[in-house]
């Protein structure tokens, strides 16, 4: 790959910091959507909204509805350009363009899946186990949206001063590493997945007391919906212990000061996002701290997303260098 200079940032690098906040701010109406039982509001039409391109009503669920699916085009228009810049500015080969088509990829699925949830009336108060598995299936693949638009931003930035190499995960040098790497990963999108499900539950069958709500769950007669609410506590818990100690460790080998950047970061949003889910427990998860609970998981994710690559992915003259103690 030839290597690029530029005099400022990358076109890509700019319109992908606007993407992802973007994508966020589309992620928390996503939830607004849900919580208020909103998804319905344009009945099972897609990508019309009750038949009509606006929709001619007073209804507030309706509304609701119809702005979630004018921002969720936009940000698929938002990743197409951001796929077109990339390969305008960077070579066939680059790390740049493959998180690129990533983005357009998942962002597409994204739409299909948002369809297929209004087409399939897997919205407002259904409760059945594909709509369970749907939300599941929904939150993972917006984490691997966001996190191939992270790649994306990042590697536009780090290329635009050198070819980027992958340290070879099967050295004996690294093998540790990576399976720890793979480990947090998949922890973080266990939590994530059940925390969708829990959501969902919790919409579906809200609790006034804490009292009635351990009650509701503990019982072997509630919804499955319901029993599960117990589980993402303790999945959650178990895997803020491993992150933090997968972080300790890696800040105390690494002597890349940008791996111990976003360490110290990612230490502080998982901290913060388990406190935020006891206090969205104790408060009987009104829909602000939901909201608010769901983008720090996101922002955990992103910040997961940039300590990996930041450590896995390294300048090209640099690739036989010994990066750990």
């Amino acid at each position: 790959m030839t290597h690029l200079k530029f005099s400022q940032p990358p076109k890509t690098q700019i319109v992908g910091y606007f993407t992802l906040i973007y994508l966020l701010v589309v992620i928390a109406w996503g939830a607004y959507v849900r919580a208020t039982g909103s998804g319905a509001g344009c009945g099972n039409h897609w990508p019309l909204c009750n038949g009509q391109v606006i929709p001619a009503t007073q209804s507030f669920k309706t509304w609701v509805e119809f702005v979630h699916r004018v921002s969720s085009g936009l940000s698929l228009l938002l990743c197409l350009v951001l796929g077109f810049i990339a390969f305008k500015e960077f070579p066939k080969t680059s790390l740049t363009r493959k998180g690129a088509i990533a983005s357009i990829f998942l962002i597409l699925l994204e739409a299909l899946l948002g369809a297929g949830l209004v087409l399939l009336e897997l919205v407002a108060d259904n409760q059945s186990v594909l709509r369970t598995v749907s939300m599941a299936v929904h939150l993972l693949n917006t984490f691997f949206l966001i996190g191939a638009v992270t790649l994306t931003t990042l590697w536009s930035s780090q290329e635009n001063q050198s070819e980027l190499s992958i340290r070879p995960p099967f050295d004996p040098q690294y093998r540790g590493w990576a399976i720890a790497s793979l480990f947090t990963i998949f922890g973080l999108l266990w939590v994530g997945s059940s925390g969708a499900m829990t959501a969902l539950g919790d919409t579906l069958f809200p609790t006034f007391t804490l009292r009635e709500g351990l009650a509701a769950d503990l019982s072997p007669t509630s919804h499955f919906l319901v029993q599960l609410r117990l589980l993402h506590p303790i999945f959650a818990g178990l895997v803020t212990l491993g992150i933090i100690l997968f972080s300790f460790s890696l800040k105390k080998q690494s002597q890349n000061p940008l791996v111990c950047f976003f360490v110290t970061i990612l230490l502080g949003t998982q901290t913060a996002e388990l406190l935020l889910g006891v206090i969205n427990l104790l408060l009987l998860v009104p829909i602000s701290t939901q909201i608010a609970h769901l983008l720090l998981a996101d922002l955990n994710w992103i910040f997961l997303i940039l300590t990996l690559s930041s450590f896995w992915i390294i300048p090209f003259q640099a690739r036989h260098e010994r990066v750990l103690n």
